[in-house]
């Protein structure tokens, strides 16, 4: 990666724009190169959850005030379930594009292409992406016909990911003087306001004659909406780069290596916002490969912790005015998808 500081014209363009939000002001400004460099990637066992949690709590809020951003093994999720949704993945982006058309993204549900515009660089994303928000989603399930067995494949893994999210949300609810359960009734799938959402991750492979603009990105710089991100890569798969909000301004990268046994994890800007923003949010991004690297397609899987619609944001020394958790990711979403919400 070119290691140069020089600002590009994108990034300064940037620099004029104007949100609501003050998370969006910040994302507005990174979308220069920057540089690489070298920082410890944190891997936390959760194993035995229950008899280690306030141990396993104290290294989470040790590496989430410091960085943002951790790995966690031994999550419970069984591998072989992580790889059937993969497959599941990659059949469902192998469909026509006709077929994919007829589930188009609405209200953070659906399939889009290169439709994600953010506010960090003003060029499309390259990728498509499928989101299921349980709710939400009425007339966009493929057919029975077209993939057999995916909506309650994609499902069950849904609510894994939700088990395993919201025991991390309750070691950080322990460490913030919440009760335990707080973020899991936050979050409650239960209810029609729920909005957490997996999404699945097609990043296109690179044409030839593109690889060398800088301007396209995978995906540009950015925090995530939500208040825990888990994110799940394939081996082989790279290109996430990540650079903790404290470091914003030195544009400082650090590449993450893939790994299939362990869950990616960051905060999001609910839980900083929540936080009285003690838990820093964490930029990252996912660079074109270099000459060198693997140029063909890469998938990843999603799932975004998003308090139900009608959960308040309110930090305990409310730094920041009061909030609906849909207020907040309806900016947040319509300012990456063009109002789209």
């Amino acid at each position: 990666m070119n290691s140069s500081n020089t600002l590009s014209p994108d990034f300064q363009q940037n620099q004029s724009e104007s949100y609501s939000l003050d998370e969006l002001n910040k994302e507005s400004r990174m979308g220069s190169m920057g540089k690489e460099t070298e920082r410890e990637v944190r891997i936390i066992d959760l194993s035995d959850f229950e008899q280690r949690k306030y141990e396993i709590a104290d290294q989470l809020w040790n590496a989430a005030i410091e960085i943002g951003f951790f790995q966690v093994a031994n999550h419970g999720i069984p591998q072989a379930d992580i790889d059937h949704a993969f497959a599941m993945t990659e059949k469902f982006f192998a469909l026509p594009q006709e077929v994919k058309a007829q589930y188009p993204l609405s209200r953070n549900s659906g399939w889009e292409s290169r439709a994600q515009i953010r506010p960090s660089t003003k060029t499309a994303d390259q990728k498509e992406s499928y989101q299921i928000t349980r709710p939400r989603m009425s007339n966009l399930w493929p057919s029975e016909q077209e993939l057999p067995k995916f909506k309650q494949n994609m499902l069950d893994f849904e609510g894994k990911c939700w088990t395993v999210g919201m025991q991390i949300l309750s070691c950080f609810a322990y460490k913030m003087g919440f009760a335990e359960d707080f973020f899991s009734h936050a979050h409650d799938p239960e209810k029609e306001s729920y909005q957490s959402t997996l999404r699945m991750l097609h990043y296109y492979a690179i044409d030839p004659a593109l690889k060398d603009q800088l301007g396209l990105w995978r995906a540009g710089a950015h925090t995530d909406f939500d208040c825990l991100t888990l994110l799940f890569q394939r081996e082989g798969q790279g290109g996430l780069q990540v650079c903790p909000g404290k470091d914003m301004e030195d544009q400082a990268w650090t590449s993450i290596t893939p790994h299939n046994d362990v869950i990616t994890c960051n905060i999001g800007d609910m839980l900083t916002r929540w936080s009285d923003d003690v838990l820093p949010s964490n930029f990252h991004r996912v660079k074109n490969p270099e000459a060198h690297e693997y140029q063909g397609a890469r998938y990843s899987l999603a799932f975004f912790c998003q308090a139900n619609e009608d959960v308040m944001i309110e930090g305990p020394n409310r730094k920041y005015p009061a909030i609906s958790a849909k207020d907040y990711l309806k900016q947040r979403v319509s300012a990456n998808f063009s109002g789209k919400y």
